[in-house]
């Protein structure tokens, strides 16, 4: 039995594939901890996986002007010591890292205590936060056979994205009667991720008389996004956010509109969902999730439009290429590499324990 560190948040994406090692790990035997900051959205997620969570202070790294680039660094300071305190007083021997600032004291803390670190980076180039720890990792995962272009050559691993096992198993027919449709339409699912996306939102609802004609639509729109006027439309069912409802809600659905977090398509490349990828824009972001829905659609998974293009117009004729081709969009899936990595990185960590 060993004692290991999992750490990484700000959002979702940073968590899900701590939580999809969980049960592979405790399986193993091992005494599993959480570290992440005192009030993010991590704290939520691991607490309800059961894990023992530790908060610290962590402060944000910007590449842009910010009074606040001023006084973070000192809360990432404070930040090095708990998590330093904490991994000494719990004899931990070994952290993994999904990266997100609050990943960054931790695995300096790690570092300076001699404690093993494996890193995980899903997108196709390492964020800042992954940046600033890799040279103090062992190893790092990665999801996009691209990405080892741009990771050190000895530390580098190709091991495809941990999946959650319980996203493997939902139901079909479950998530049609949680939603309430028939089944006499196929199904659209739309997902903005974690804090939702007004674009989206926005063309999807300003259209939805049209799309109704099609398609019943599983909405996940994000917190605080919900459209009280909607909420008793047939075939329409809106959800702020969703947690044990997505594997059957993934069965469910016949196609999917998504934004391009890297967790997210890998969730539907391992589920074989056509999909329609509709990246975060640069000026929204570091310009990762284009790089994603480019690899994608380069390798067959995914059709791809940008947000500054996606009007409806376009979005419907893509829709529409999309359930004309399902099936080639599933056998590239079907015969993909890339598939569910989990246990790649359990092995991984085997091999430092």
């Amino acid at each position: 039995m060993a004692k290991i560190v999992l750490t990484g948040g700000g959002t979702a994406g940073h968590v899900t594939a701590n939580l999809a090692l969980i049960p592979g790990l405790k399986e193993r035997k091992h005494k599993l901890f959480y570290i992440g900051s005192e009030k993010g959205i991590e704290k939520e997620l691991a607490e309800k996986a059961g894990l023992p969570y530790y908060g610290i202070a962590t402060g944000k790294f910007r590449r842009y002007f910010s009074l606040q680039n001023f006084t973070d660094p000192f809360k990432v300071i404070a930040g090095f010591f708990q998590a330093r305190k904490f991994l000494k007083k719990e004899k931990i021997n070994l952290v993994f890292s999904k990266g997100g600032f609050v990943a960054v004291p931790v695995v300096y803390a790690a570092a300076s205590l001699g404690i093993p670190v494996i890193c995980h980076e899903s997108d196709m180039t390492p964020g800042l936060a992954n940046k600033l720890t890799i040279p103090f990792a062992k190893k790092i995962c990665c999801n996009f056979p691209e990405t080892l272009n741009y990771l050190p050559k000895k530390k580098a691993v190709f091991t495809g994205a941990p999946i959650r096992e319980e996203l493997l198993q939902g139901s079909r027919e479950k998530g049609l009667e949680r939603a309430g449709f028939s089944g006499e339409k196929e199904v659209l699912l739309i997902i903005g991720g974690s804090m939702g996306s007004q674009a989206v939102n926005q063309v999807i609802r300003k259209n939805l008389d049209q799309l109704l004609e099609d398609w019943d639509i599983l909405h996940v729109c994000g917190k605080g996004n919900a459209e009280e006027s909607l909420k008793n439309r047939a075939g329409y069912q809106q959800y702020e956010y969703v947690h044990e409802e997505l594997a059957d809600y993934y069965q469910a659905a016949d196609c999917v509109i998504s934004r391009a977090g890297a967790n997210v398509i890998c969730e539907l490349l391992a589920l074989e969902k056509p999909n329609l990828l509709i990246p975060l824009p640069k000026g929204a972001s570091r310009g990762d999730q284009i790089l994603n829905a480019e690899s994608f659609q380069k390798q067959g998974y995914s059709l791809v439009l940008s947000q500054e293009e996606a009007d409806f117009s376009k979005l419907y004729t893509l829709l529409k290429e999309l359930k004309e081709n399902k099936a080639k969009f599933q056998e590239a899936m079907r015969n993909s590499k890339e598939k569910n990595g989990r246990e790649n990185v359990l092995q991984l960590i085997d091999s430092f324990l």
